[in-house]
C-alpha cells in the first residue's frame, strides 16, 4: 500500500474542512482516494472496514456532492442578474435570441454562441428539452460574468 496517496495531505491540499462541508472526514476521505483510482477494496483495508461499507460511504458522499451541486445552481439562477423564462413548446432555435436579447437590457455578456447556447440548454435541462422542443418551461439564468444556468421551472 506504499502507492496510496496519503489522505490527509489529498484533504488538505483540497482545502478540506469538516466545519464547513456537507461531507462527513470519512466520506471526503473516500472520494479522495477513489478519485485517484485506489480501489475501494484497498480503501477498506486502510479504513479497517468492509468494501461495502467503503461502496455505501461513496455513494453517499457523491449524493451529498449532487445536492451541493444543485443547491448552488438553484442558488446562481435566484441571482443571476438576468432570468430569461422559457415556456413549453418554445423551439430551442429561438432561446439563443431570448437570452442575448435579456442580456443586451441588462448590460450582461453571454460566454456562449448560439449552437453553443442551444447545447448548454438542451444538456442542461435533461428530458425537459426534446429534440428541438422545449418541452417543460425552464429558467436560464445568466450570471454577471456572463455563466449560464439552466433551470427546470415547473
Amino acid at each position: 500500500m506504499d502507492d496510496v496517496p496519503d489522505v490527509d495531505s489529498l484533504l488538505s491540499q483540497a482545502g478540506f474542512d469538516p466545519d464547513q462541508s456537507i461531507l462527513t472526514r470519512r466520506q471526503a476521505e473516500v472520494l479522495a482516494l477513489r478519485e485517484r483510482g485506489v480501489r475501494q477494496t484497498v480503501i477498506a483495508d486502510l479504513l479497517g472496514t468492509s468494501r461495502a461499507n467503503v461502496s455505501s460511504i461513496e455513494a453517499s458522499a457523491r449524493s451529498n456532492v449532487e445536492k451541493a451541486r444543485e443547491t448552488v445552481a438553484f442558488a446562481e439562477a435566484l441571482t443571476a442578474p438576468v432570468r430569461v423564462d422559457v415556456a413549453a413548446g418554445t423551439d430551442l432555435y429561438d432561446v439563443p435570441k431570448l437570452v442575448y436579447d435579456a442580456c443586451d437590457a441588462a448590460g450582461v455578456k453571454v460566454n456562449h454562441t448560439a449552437p453553443d447556447l442551444m447545447k448548454r440548454v438542451s444538456d442542461a435541462a435533461g428530458d425537459a428539452v426534446q429534440g428541438r422542443e422545449v418541452r417543460d418551461s425552464i429558467l436560464v439564468g445568466v450570471t454577471s460574468d456572463g455563466a449560464v444556468r439552466v433551470r427546470r421551472s415547473d
